[in-house]
Formats: C-alpha cells, sequence, structure tokens
C-alpha cells in the first residue's frame, strides 16, 4: 500500500483530498499547524493519522508522495525537508488530476459566485438520476453530509475554484481539473490577494477553456458580459447558453422565477418549457444555477422529469442561507457571502420572503479581498435593501491603514440604520435589546464571527 503524507491536511479542500485518498486505498497521513474540530475529527473517523505542527521527521520513513497545500509557503519545516532529500511531491489539485480524474466524466463549476451551490445541485441531480457521482465540493451538501466521495459512476463533480494551486504553481486549481462538461457561472473581479485585475482572472478563464475536450460541453451565462467576452476569445467545445427569460442575450436555455423570492421556477429549451418546480431554495440566482444545471445534465442524458425531481429534493449547502434558529420570534440567518453580488443576491432573496419586520444584516469583513478596499465602492450598494447593518472592523493582519475596508465610510454612505461595532459580542447585544419579533438576522462571513449564531439565539431567547 502507498503511503501518502500530506502538509496542511486541515484545510477544506485537502481535507477532502485525504478522504479521497484513502477512498483510493492509499494510507494517510497529514500535518496541520492547527489540528481542531470539526476537520480533525472528519479526518480520524476517516482512519487518518494526524499531527499537530510541522517536523521533518515525519518524513521518516519517507512516503512514496507529499501532497502540499496551498496555504504552505517555502520555510515549512516540512517543505523544506521534501525539496532536500529529493521526497516525491504535488499539490492537491494535481494529485485529482493525476490519481482519480483519469477515466471520470469531470463535471467542473468555475465562476465567482455559486460554485458550492452549483456543485452540490449538480452533485445531487446526478445521483437522484442514478448515475452514482463522486464529487470534491468546498461546502457541505445537506444531502450527502460532506463535501467529498470517491462515488461507483463515470461523473466527478468539482467546484473549480479559480485560486492558485500551490506556491510552486500559481495556475488556478480548476486547469488541472480537465474538465469534459464545464458550467461558468459568471465572473468578477475577485481574490485581489492573488490577481492585480480582472484580466489576469480572465486570462485564467481563457486557458481552462482551451482545456475542455471537442466531445465535452461548456454550459455558459449568456447575461454576463465578461463571460461573453472570454468565450468569444476561442473556444473548441459546443457551447450551451443560458439566461433570463426575457434577457436580449442569445441562448438556448431560458429560467424564470414564478415566485418573487426564487422558491418556484420555470425553465425553458429551445423556446419551449422544458421543467417547472418549486423548491427549498431562494433567490433568482439560485434559479440562474439551477438552470446551469439542467443545460449540463440535458447533454449527460438526464431527463426533464429526473431533474425536476432533484431540484425539488434538494436540501441545500451548509452556510449558504440556513436557518440557524429562532429565538423571541426573530430567526437568525447564516451566509457565507463575502462579495457585493452575493451579498446583493442574498439579501433581495432574503427581503422577497418577507412579509414585515426588519432585515438586520450583520457582517465580518474576513476574507483576504473583502479586508481591502477593493470593493469599498460597491459594497455600501450592495446593502441599501437591508434595514439594518452592523460591521465589525476587519483585521488588519498584514494591511496598512489606509489599504483596509472604510466600514466606517460604507456606514455614513448607508444611514442611521447602519454602525460599526468593536465585536461580535456588542453586535449581540445591540441585536437583543432592538430586535424585535418577525425580524430577520442575515450573518455574513467566511468564518466562525466568533460564534454569533449561537449568541444572538440565546440572548434573544432571555
Amino acid at each position: 500500500m502507498q503511503r501518502i503524507h500530506i502538509v496542511g491536511i486541515c484545510g477544506t479542500a485537502m481535507a477532502a483530498i485525504a478522504g479521497l485518498a484513502k477512498e483510493l486505498g492509499y494510507a494517510v497521513a497529514g500535518s496541520d499547524a492547527g489540528v481542531y474540530p470539526p476537520m480533525s475529527d472528519y479526518l480520524r473517523e476517516q482512519g487518518i493519522e494526524l499531527f499537530e505542527g510541522f517536523d521533518a521527521a515525519r518524513l521518516d520513513p519517507a512516503p512514496d508522495l507529499v501532497v502540499i497545500g496551498n496555504a504552505i509557503s517555502r520555510g515549512n519545516a516540512e517543505v523544506e525537508a521534501v525539496l532536500d532529500r529529493g521526497i516525491p511531491y504535488c499539490s492537491g489539485p494535481e494529485f485529482l488530476s493525476r490519481r482519480l480524474l483519469p477515466g471520470r466524466h469531470a463535471l467542473v463549476v468555475a465562476g465567482t459566485h455559486g460554485k458550492t451551490t452549483t456543485s452540490s445541485l449538480a452533485a445531487h441531480l446526478l445521483e437522484q438520476a442514478g448515475l452514482q457521482p463522486g464529487f470534491m465540493i468546498g461546502g457541505v451538501p445537506e444531502n450527502f453530509g460532506g463535501g467529498a466521495r470517491l462515488g461507483s459512476g463515470s461523473p466527478f463533480v468539482l467546484e473549480g475554484d479559480e485560486y492558485d494551486t500551490a506556491f510552486f504553481d500559481k495556475r488556478s486549481k480548476f486547469l488541472h481539473y480537465h474538465a469534459r462538461t464545464l458550467i461558468l457561472n459568471n465572473l468578477e473581479y475577485d481574490h485581489a490577494d492573488i490577481f492585480p485585475d480582472l484580466a489576469a482572472i480572465e486570462r485564467q478563464f481563457e486557458l481552462l477553456l482551451r482545456t475542455v475536450p471537442a466531445s465535452g460541453r461548456i454550459v455558459v451565462n449568456a447575461d454576463d458580459a465578461n463571460l461573453a467576452r472570454v468565450v468569444g476569445r476561442g473556444v473548441w467545445t459546443p457551447v450551451a447558453r443560458f439566461a433570463e427569460q426575457g434577457s436580449s442575450a442569445e441562448a438556448e436555455w431560458r429560467w424564470e422565477s414564478i415566485s418573487a423570492d426564487g422558491s418556484r421556477f420555470r425553465l425553458w429549451h429551445e423556446g419551449q418549457p422544458f421543467l417547472e418546480c418549486e423548491w427549498n431554495l431562494i433567490g433568482r440566482h439560485n434559479v440562474a444555477n439551477a438552470c446551469a444545471v439542467a443545460a449540463a445534465a440535458h447533454g449527460m442524458d438526464v431527463d426533464a422529469a429526473s431533474m425536476a425531481a432533484a431540484f425539488a429534493s434538494f436540501a441545500g449547502v451548509r452556510r449558504r442561507m440556513t436557518l440557524v434558529g429562532t429565538a423571541g420570534g426573530v430567526q437568525v440567518y447564516d451566509d457565507f457571502a463575502h462579495h457585493p453580488t452575493a451579498i446583493a443576491g442574498v439579501i433581495a432573496a432574503l427581503k422577497a420572503r418577507m412579509t414585515g419586520g426588519q432585515l438586520w444584516v450583520l457582517i465580518e469583513p474576513r476574507s483576504n479581498t473583502m479586508r481591502t478596499r477593493v470593493h469599498q465602492s460597491t459594497l455600501g450598494p450592495s446593502l441599501r435593501a437591508a434595514d439594518r447593518v452592523c460591521f465589525v472592523p476587519p483585521t488588519a493582519r498584514s494591511l496598512k491603514p489606509e489599504e483596509m475596508l472604510d466600514v466606517a465610510a460604507i456606514c455614513a454612505e448607508l444611514g442611521s440604520g447602519a454602525a460599526v461595532l468593536p465585536n461580535a459580542d456588542a453586535i449581540v447585544a445591540l441585536a437583543a435589546k432592538e430586535a424585535k419579533a418577525g425580524d430577520r438576522l442575515l450573518v455574513l462571513s467566511n468564518g466562525s464571527f466568533d460564534g454569533i449564531h449561537g449568541k444572538l439565539l440565546a440572548a434573544l431567547a432571555k
């Protein structure tokens, strides 16, 4: 049995790769700077040996392969030992490319927003159609209870992240996945810590398009001008375009939200009604995601009736408009959104469902891009539909004061309903004092936000 050691094993993607490697029959161990639940519990349940901290002695005797996470850099004790001793190594995406994906039909979902939901929806749909897909998704699809599995069928669904691969490979991760079916949802500027401008991101998407075979399928959001520009530079694969019903864009697939909140929708194909569905998700952006999945699955011979049943039974993704609980008549929601476009979408979706009360949006600017001023001019407008907005200040880490998001200026722009508070506890105290029955509290963070969800429910219950 071959032995694999993973450096940086507790990252979401690397832990998923560890689980998949175990399913493939490898003996897997790994190390990380912090080893703690829930990731440590998940890995130990898989029978994977974990080490806290990095030590070159972990590589004695040398494993057959070392897989290095993209959060790991030169100077790491284990990385230095790998390089000095000539131990074979690769990145996580390269491991998937060489050891797991050959012979599989890779369905890759790429774009700035909606990748996790769309890839989870695709995996569920293919599962319900009896195709027994594997998948690796950067979230937890509620229908599966975990973000990765090997699967016994041909399809393998991947969330195609445009972030860089490793310290020694600055290409986007999705270039390693060799998509046969590719979904492109949207394209905007993000990841300011990696890409200097939108053109740099577009270049990675151009390279991605070059990797899809002529026998494959590319599904593109025709309403997105940036994607249209990239696709217009050349493709070698049949393209299926989708767009909103009534849009001027040329598209063979159309979607329309029948209800204001997106909980009922209709899809059209080549001018004819294709399916109509009521489901558990809300938001017009999610209806567009469903249309993209339908266009992809249609190319994999899944019929409309199977799709409609799968949409109706889709339970969503953890931390994507998740109702955490209700206390004192106030509902607390959790969402991962950390880009103005995504934030505007989730706010619109929740507002469309409300018949009374106020919508509070509680924000922790935590991602590498969200902490900077990249979205300074667009973040305020994305929040205008909210009744109350509360920020905590972004953490500086390596940023200079003039580089950090100016949350006070955004609050001044929004008016008296917006405020900057020093920490999560201060937000909890304010909400406990002023939130009323019928209000919704929407928490936006890509981290734990100091356990604010539980604190809110406990305070509101009193």
